[in-house]
């Protein structure tokens, strides 16, 4: 959907509702965002529609299987329970025996932390195929209820996507995965997450966030790098999610990289939006098939407030 029709859309549902849209308009044209996705058509949003109506679309699409597959880490910030890759087993043809690891709550940063849960469990049994799927529906969360500013941004940038990955401990040609790392901050929970009320999922998205990744991003990006026997220097390209225009601007000072350096971060931004966990993944999946090689290292923020890192031999 192009950022102008999903604006003159929120035009029409939320300024009746939310007297400051006005002034809040310029950021649908500001955030670099140029396309996004959803799993239902605008006109879903049109109506209310209860927590039972937003899990039975969010399962939609999530399936991705091959009866060989040993273990399925599902990583989505939305619930459903039983779980997404359980629902998804018989139309998959997924074994019985097969091992379930879903992650929920991780955010934006479940992309990169899930990537490095596969990682371990395809590590500690090399004869494992380990599916690795991150699912989000960013639009099914959408609400009219309690409008506040964080709800028009999360407008403004989120959509909808899905990644998967393959990995295995003893065969393949592909990117080498090390052991990933994840950096959290003592009282920073209110910066992001959820805040769950009876109408489903409101999120929290502090406006603090691309100033605490210019000032605090590069301590938990050293810290990282030291636990991995890494120096900046060694590595060749940090692959990023793009949590939003000001936040790839943030990184790139904190990590005192030239300007527009995150260009195949931008370049997903625009095309589909802030999608949660799947985004660091499309990025990775940009730069790979642009040729990029050598020590990368994969990284997200979401909540908690965590930074998670994956270090990756390309």
């Amino acid at each position: 959907m192009p950022q102008e029709i999903v604006l003159d859309k929120a035009r029409t549902l939320l300024a009746p509702k939310f007297p400051q849209f006005d002034r809040l308009e310029p950021a649908f044209r500001n955030a670099w965002v140029d396309t996004r996705h959803s799993v239902v058509p605008l006109d879903w949003f049109d109506m209310s529609h209860s927590w039972s109506d937003r899990n039975t679309a969010y399962l939609d699409g999530a399936g991705l299987a091959a009866s060989d597959v040993d273990v399925i880490v599902t990583v989505s910030t939305g619930i459903a329970t039983p779980t997404l890759e359980a629902r998804a087993a018989c139309r998959m043809c997924f074994r019985q025996d097969v091992r379930r690891v879903p992650v929920f709550g991780l955010g934006s940063a479940g992309g990169v932390s899930g990537l490095s849960i596969a990682r371990s469990m395809a590590a500690a049994d090399p004869k494992a195929t380990v599916l690795m799927v991150a699912v989000e529906a960013c639009s099914l969360s959408f609400q009219m209820e309690h409008l506040r500013k964080a709800d028009i941004i999360a407008t403004v940038l989120f959509g909808d996507g899905a990644a998967a990955a393959v990995l295995s401990g003893g065969r393949g040609d592909g990117p080498i995965l090390d052991a990933g790392l994840e950096y959290m901050w003592p009282e920073t929970l209110d910066i992001m997450g959820w805040d769950v009320g009876e109408n489903g999922l409101g999120v929290i998205f502090d406006r603090s966030i691309p100033e605490f990744t210019k000032t605090s991003f590069r301590t938990a990006a050293d810290d990282a790098l030291h636990r991995a026997g890494l120096r900046i220097d060694q590595i060749d390209r940090f692959v990023c999610h793009p949590g939003g225009a000001k936040v790839l601007t943030a990184l790139e000072a904190a990590m005192d990289l030239a300007p527009e350096t995150l260009d195949h971060e931008r370049a997903v931004l625009r095309r589909a939006g802030n999608m949660s966990a799947p985004t660091a993944l499309f990025v990775l999946s940009g730069a790979l098939r642009a040729g990029t090689t050598g020590q990368l290292m994969l990284c997200a923020l979401g909540p908690g407030f965590t930074a998670s890192f994956l270090p990756i031999r390309a």
